[in-house]
């Protein structure tokens, strides 16, 4: 049972996708701390050929506050200047068509909890792409409370029967694959290859949203990408 965790952001970039289709069960960290100027509630796009926020509006986010606490602001006037804001942007890309209708179902959905939202979105973007992976909230696994950081990992990992943990390549700094080990559980580390594609006739722009991903290529195309990486 392959097992990766991350908390869940608004239209990742592609390597959080590769993620989840390395893994055969997915969990999303829905209660740890909201981090506040991070990827949770926002992400870049490609806007006149530059990089450009788009984000969603939340009711008092604090750090002190869990993920899964935050309450948004669902406001149709913003939801539809934010669209309006992606299709001006996109409205040219060869999968526009096939995408915006997403997006537009992602945007416009009535959930109020960060946490719902953001995993709704997940699945959705999913469903698209053919991922099949399982997709669990953190919040509704029995585990220890007391436990932080690479224990609290470890114990869910454990809570899930998991034999293999997979994290993004960014986290090789905060685990011991030898804690791990000792736990009956293999630690890898996602790198993810290059990927380049061809954003209008722009120099391209790596690492945005999966909106720019989804606009530019096929389902089959993305599907590559999200094989083009290395386990360490």
């Amino acid at each position: 049972m392959k097992v990766g965790i991350m908390q869940p952001y608004f239209f990742p970039y592609i390597g959080y996708w590769q993620l989840i289709n390395a893994v055969d069960a997915y969990v999303i960290y829905d209660d740890v701390n909201f981090i506040k100027g991070g990827w949770i509630n926002r992400n870049n796009i490609l806007v006149n050929g530059q990089v450009n926020f788009i984000n969603l509006q939340t009711y008092k986010a604090s750090p002190n506050k869990i993920i899964n606490q935050i309450e948004l602001l669902v406001n149709e006037m913003y939801n539809n200047k934010l669209l309006r804001k992606i299709e001006a942007s996109y409205k040219k890309a060869p999968y526009y068509e096939e995408v915006i209708q997403l997006i537009e179902n992602i945007i416009k959905q009535d959930e109020k909890n960060l946490a719902k939202y953001l995993a709704n979105s997940i699945m959705k973007i999913n469903k698209y792409l053919g991922i099949k992976t399982q997709i669990i909230m953190s919040s509704e696994i029995k585990k220890k409370y007391n436990l932080k950081g690479q224990d609290k990992v470890i114990d869910i990992c454990k809570s899930l029967n998991a034999t293999e943990y997979i994290n993004a390549i960014g986290g090789i700094e905060l685990y011991s694959k030898q804690d791990f080990i000792t736990n009956g559980i293999q630690l890898k580390f996602l790198k993810s290859k290059e990927i380049k594609y061809k954003q209008y006739e722009d120099e391209f722009i790596p690492n945005l949203s999966i909106i720019d991903v989804m606009m530019f290529n096929s389902i089959e195309e993305i599907n590559k990408m999200l094989n083009a990486y290395e386990l360490l």
